[in-house]
């Protein structure tokens, strides 16, 4: 790699912990308000704004960022020029890029997941949205991502499919740490749940050590997006919230389940509850609903650049979110009685969330074939 190939990928990490910590990357905020201003790092080296930025967003970054940024502009072409040379597919491009890059990330988040005993510090990864109905091919892709990468806080992003659940369960047998996304409902995150104790279960069982990284990604705001102009302005953007008191209680059930306590015993940890799609759609809705109204013990903040900064400036956490859920079943009612079935409409917003992923990977795939022929020939 030539001096100013080191020196682009050196930038582009330090764009990547941006982009990716404040687009998809997760803060933890149960109790403590997050009163740091990010973008006093942006003037800084590129190498002080990493390490600032690795202490500030303690829980890690995530990998769907690099889609936008392969897509435009030139930083990556001397490295899609090169592996391009070795004749792999279009796929195998990508990820030879998003590989070499969060080597370099996971290693920048490594002290921090040292310090925290792998608590914290991770980044994710994720198989091809294409294999989201194909479970023995998301195995074995999740597999060799895991291993090539070599770094034990690289989480593979797996969707909470039906035929993820039983791909989830068998990454987590096989030692590797697991983002499971795609999740909209209680029983998509307890479905994920699930397949996650049975993967570590089976791990005891064998003799293996039990303690494999895990979180479920419930995506919340989508919620509130689907049901617009469908329910009375009194029950406006409540859908999201209540969806996930809902989640939260059945999470902390599930914490104190003799289950639970059982594989803690040998030493495994929850699988953490992680909220995401926290950006605000409604723009007369606060642009702080979904990190006020979510923040909560034993779980992980995932939010976009202008909510960072917005959270930043004017957030405040008062009560976190009631341990039972609170009021969350009595708003629920409501929304039945004005017509809204959550359970058909989280199995349309999962299908609907697994198409959009395939959409934005197929155009990232395109935007890659063109530039390698340009750049071959």
């Amino acid at each position: 790699m030539t001096d100013a190939a080191r020196s682009s990928r050196r930038g582009r990490i330090a764009v990547l912990c941006w982009l990716a910590a404040l687009l998809l990357g997760a803060v933890v905020i149960a109790h403590t308000r997050i009163s740091t201003d990010l973008s006093a790092f942006l003037p800084a080296a590129p190498d002080a704004r990493q390490h600032a930025l690795v202490e500030q967003l303690k829980s890690g970054i995530a990998a769907r960022t690099l889609l936008v940024a392969i897509s435009g502009g030139d930083a990556y072409d001397e490295q899609i020029a090169a592996v391009s040379s070795t004749g792999g597919s279009t796929e195998e491009v990508f990820f030879e890029l998003a590989l070499a890059d969060l080597g370099d990330a996971t290693d920048l988040f490594k002290g921090v997941h040292e310090r925290t005993a792998g608590v914290d510090g991770y980044c994710s990864l994720e198989v091809s949205p294409k294999l989201a109905d194909e479970t023995q091919a998301t195995i074995e892709q999740a597999a060799d991502l895991h291993g090539r990468a070599k770094r034990n806080n690289l989480l593979i992003k797996i969707p909470g499919t039906k035929a993820g659940l039983p791909a989830i369960e068998e990454t987590i047998f096989a030692g590797i740490p697991v983002n499971v996304t795609l999740l909209f409902s209680r029983e998509h995150h307890l479905a994920a749940a699930d397949a996650y104790m049975k993967g570590i279960e089976r791990r005891i069982e064998a003799g293996l050590d039990p303690d494999v990284a895990s979180v479920a990604s419930i995506f919340m705001s989508r919620w509130d997006v689907a049901v617009t102009g469908e329910v009375p302005d009194e029950l406006h953007n409540r859908l999201g919230l209540a969806i996930g008191f809902r989640t939260y209680a059945a999470y902390r059930e599930l914490l104190d389940s003799p289950r639970v306590q059982r594989l803690m015993n040998e030493g495994a940890r929850p699988q953490r509850l992680l909220w995401a799609s926290t950006g605000t759609k409604d723009p007369n809705a606060s642009d702080v609903l979904y990190i006020e109204g979510f923040a909560s013990p034993f779980t992980v903040n995932t939010m976009p650049e202008p909510t960072l900064h917005a959270f930043a400036d004017h957030g405040e956490v008062g009560d976190p979110v009631p341990a039972d859920g609170g009021d969350c079943e009595a708003v629920l009612a409501e929304f039945a009685a004005a017509g809204i079935d959550v359970d058909a409409l989280a199995e349309r917003l999962q299908e609907e969330g697994k198409a959009a992923f395939v959409k934005s990977w197929n155009d990232m795939l395109e935007s890659i074939e063109s530039k390698r022929g340009a750049l071959t020939g």
